[in-house]
């Protein structure tokens, strides 16, 4: 018996498996090989993506961080050219645009031109000035403008203009020099008593000139306008004397605007006396120093002529320019401030091109300013006392005359336009009544003021992306929790599909259509649209009502979960109501046109593309990320969690809120996050469904233009290595390291909510 029941153990025990054939042994080599190619792979490219990211951010800085450097100046051998001896004082310096020819105005009308970098004498010419008479007063036409203006002894004024002609003989380039009298080589007579011009000023354009001097405490003017004979093609100047009412305090300085409109008139009080040449009335008497001891010592007028920069005895310097008051009128307003150490100021010489300007004190040291970012961007030592000063048409080199030497200097100054405050904070701009946010990067003129401000770039991000997330955000979420938990496995396996297909639909098709169909329509149908947005929840509240009370029988009928379908077509009608009502109500309401009555009663802007076009196609392309990830994150929720909440007596709708909703939360608020980034980068539906008006108003029906819009609008027509073109670029880095804060942000928060509801 033992025998039989071994033996029938023995044939029954089954057959031992060889788990070390070398068959065997060669697959578990390549599993393990493949296990750790694949490590391998998923690290380098886990790696990659983090230099890729890192490289990104420090080229982005690297292109970047020039904006917020100073300026360099470095000093070259001073030059004591044989012709500086027994030669009388300057009046004014000149460099000419290629840094190759400098021009010299000596108070005896010897205008000499010489080498700028040899100091060796080109050509000298004598102005043609009457016998008997001495230049006694000099200046210059706005900055740019080669047109100067000599005040004479004899009450008289010579305007001449030196220009410089660019031949390549030879195929050498040589720059000559030449001086020219375009109203005439005999002088204009200013005071018919033939008093000397202790001050003199000129404004010219195509239609002539204005001349304004000063004789004591009395104001000379004089306009020269071009005549053309229609007959003869002959151009003849027809003077005209103007009256302006006499100051009683001696006059300092004298400035006209180009426009010809203010003429600025500086006493030896450290006042100012604005006249409006229009109405030739005094528009007001302006204090300029607010200490009875400061004296003003130097001025001059920027790129413009809009602004005045006054100079006094303590080393600053001080911006004025017209701006309208709170009642509507023109007023010469106080802008902003400079120091320059504490020394007296003994010259402001404006840049050609930009809002800067450089200042020399008794002292001998010099200051680099820029005007609307206010910032001093240089302050150093360069002469043992003050002098003469010219700076080139492009900023980058300097002539200093002191002591009988020329000092030339090289000054690098790339991006003076730039500081915290002009991209950040409210500038004070020129023809602008107060401090605004504005970004305004060319213009047609070119005395513009590049407008560099982020803040209104970024409130539109922030504004676009804010109306996307509120039409979003509810839709999305409340969609992936219907789909998730109440929806019907069969229809979930369509419905989900269809919403994530809709993320591959370009955005450019998006911002299409947005720009040249929603916006006008919806500008059209107003009083539909809102009220679509009214009745679709009512209408369906209504038909969840109806269907509650109908017979048991037939709400058996429809399988569980496909609820929903009813849905359909009561959203469909509730659309198609209120469009068919939106011209009834906007005939009984809004007498006939919702957008004016918007205008005209509430005051408020429309603009037909606007931040609700935006929130409408953005939305809808933000709806497939956020609604795909939470739908995951809350069909992942373990089945057992959901089934021991019933089980112990919880609704469906308590299970959902208590259990389901906090254990999904952290992918709930990584979708969120997913879809804030989404909208905060998105380029193509704002470029193509707003304005581009970079203002800054959250009001929805007005429009805005956001960081990524304005790269991708204004990056091909910048100039590589620009200053507007690093900003750009500055740009795309407050871009990055927003997105780069905010994903951070949410996957701290999404950890702290993960271990929070870990033990659910």
């Amino acid at each position: 018996m033992n025998d039989l029941a071994t033996s029938a153990m023995s044939n029954s025990s089954p057959e031992r498996i060889d788990f070390n054939t070398p068959t065997l042994r060669r697959k578990r080599r390549m599993r393990a090989l493949k296990d750790r190619l694949t490590r391998w792979y998923v690290l380098v490219g886990g790696l990659s993506v983090l230099v890729a990211i890192t490289l990104i951010f420090f080229y982005l800085a690297y292109v970047v961080l020039p904006l917020f450097r100073g300026a360099e100046l470095d000093a070259r051998a001073p030059l004591a050219p044989a012709w500086l001896k027994g030669v009388q004082a300057p009046l004014l310096l000149s460099i000419e645009e290629q840094n190759q020819v400098a021009m010299r105005v000596a108070a005896d009308g010897q205008v000499l031109f010489f080498d700028l970098d040899s100091g060796a004498e080109l050509s000298r010419q004598a102005l043609k000035l009457p016998a008997g008479s001495q230049v006694v007063s000099i200046a210059e036409d706005q900055p740019g403008h080669p047109m100067v203006a000599l005040g004479l002894s004899n009450g008289q004024a010579l305007v001449f203009q030196h220009s410089y002609q660019v031949t390549y003989p030879d195929n050498r380039k040589t720059i000559t020099p030449q001086v020219d009298y375009p109203y005439g080589e005999a002088p204009i007579s200013l005071d018919p008593q033939g008093r000397a011009l202790e001050h003199v000023a000129l404004a010219s354009d195509d239609d002539g000139l204005l001349l304004a001097a000063s004789t004591g405490s009395q104001m000379l003017l004089l306009s020269l306008t071009s005549q053309e004979n229609m007959l003869t093609g002959e151009t003849s100047l027809e003077r005209e004397a103007v009256n302006l009412p006499q100051i009683s305090d001696p006059v300092k300085a004298i400035y006209m605007d180009p426009r010809k409109q203010w003429l600025y008139v500086i006493n030896g009080r450290a006042q100012a006396d604005v006249f409006d040449l229009r109405t030739r009335q005094l528009n007001g008497r302006y204090k300029l120093l607010d200490h009875a001891n400061r004296e003003v010592t130097a001025s001059a007028q920027l790129l413009g002529g809009i602004s005045l920069m006054i100079g006094n005895s303590d080393g600053g310097i001080s911006q004025w320019f017209m701006a309208r008051d709170t009642d509507g009128e023109p007023r010469l307003a106080h802008v902003r401030d400079f120091q320059l150490g504490s020394k007296p100021i003994t010259a402001i010489v404006p840049e050609q091109r930009r809002k800067g300007f450089i200042a020399l004190d008794s002292a001998g040291e010099l200051g680099v300013f820029h005007s609307t970012a206010h910032r001093t961007l240089l302050e150093q030592q360069v002469a043992p006392a003050s002098g003469v000063l010219a700076l080139s048409p492009r900023a980058n080199r300097l002539l200093l005359e002191q002591g009988g030497q020329l000092h030339g200097f090289d000054l690098s100054n790339p991006h003076p336009e730039v500081s915290w405050n002009a991209l950040w904070g409210k500038v004070w701009y020129e023809n602008y009544d107060k401090p605004q946010y504005v970004w305004q990067s060319t213009a047609a003129t070119t005395d513009f003021e590049p407008k560099l401000s982020l803040a209104p770039l970024t409130f539109g991000t922030l504004k676009a992306a804010f109306y996307a997330m509120i039409l979003a955000a509810p839709l999305a979420i409340a969609a992936a929790v219907y789909t998730a938990y109440f929806m019907a496995p069969a229809m979930r396996r369509k419905v989900k599909p269809v919403i994530e297909l809709m993320e591959a639909l370009p955005t450019v098709i998006l911002g299409f259509f947005a720009g040249l169909f929603l916006a006008p329509y919806v500008e059209g149908h107003l009083p539909g649209i809102f009220s679509l947005l009214l009745l679709t929840p009512l209408g369906i509240l209504l038909a969840g009502l109806l269907w509650s009370r109908l017979p048991e029988r037939i709400r058996l009928a429809l399988p569980d979960g496909w609820e929903a379908a009813i849905l359909i077509p009561v959203v469909l009608g509730v659309g198609a109501f209120a469009l068919w009502l939106s011209p009834h109500l906007e005939t009984a309401f809004f007498g006939g046109d919702m957008r004016l009555w918007i205008s005209h009663e509430l005051g408020i802007t429309y603009d037909q593309r606007n931040a609700l076009i935006v929130g409408l196609a953005m939305g809808f392309a933000v709806i497939p990320n956020i609604f795909s990830i939470a739908e995951d994150a809350i069909f992942s929720v373990p089945r057992s969690l959901t089934d021991g909440s019933l089980a112990l007596g919880a609704t469906p709708w308590q299970t959902l809120t208590r259990v389901v909703i906090l254990t999904a939360s952290p992918g709930i608020f990584s979708a969120l996050m997913i879809g804030m980034g989404r909208a905060v980068g998105e380029t193509m539906i704002v470029l193509m469904a707003t304005g581009n008006t970079p203002v800054m108003d959250m009001n929805i029906f007005q429009g805005m233009r956001t960081l990524a819009a304005n790269v991708a609008v204004e990056m091909p027509e910048s100039a590589v290595a620009s200053t507007h073109y690093r900003v750009l670029f500055l740009s795309a880095l407050v871009l990055l390291t927003f997105t780069f804060v905010m994903n951070t942000l949410a996957e701290l928060i999404r950890q702290r909510l993960r271990k929070k509801y870990a033990s659910l």
